[in-house]
């Protein structure tokens, strides 16, 4: 668990995926399905979309993970127009 919130009672999995989240690096994305396989579990992409809806730890750079159409989806920080914004800040291009 070297990123991970420490202050929370997590499972495996979410470790695994906070940790994950946390090494995609500036400029970069994934999609919730590649964070989920690299964690792990490949089936449960959306279990890692609740997991980034939930999180509020500015140290886990959720607005790096983005849906597999390419969209960007929610942000629960200011929502999808500022995820947008923090991307294209960090140089990731968008579709």
């Amino acid at each position: 668990m070297k990123n991970t919130p420490t202050k929370r009672n997590l499972s495996l999995f979410a470790e695994r995926v906070y940790d994950m989240v946390c090494a995609i690096k500036k400029g970069t994305v994934l999609t919730y399905g590649e964070v989920a396989l690299r964690s792990g579990n490949p089936r449960a992409a959306r279990a890692v979309g609740t997991l980034m809806r939930n999180n509020y730890d500015k140290t886990v750079p959720c607005h790096r993970v983005i849906r597999s159409d390419g969209k960007i989806g929610e942000y629960n920080r200011g929502g999808p127009e500022k995820k947008r914004a923090l991307l294209i800040s960090e140089g990731v291009i968008l579709k």
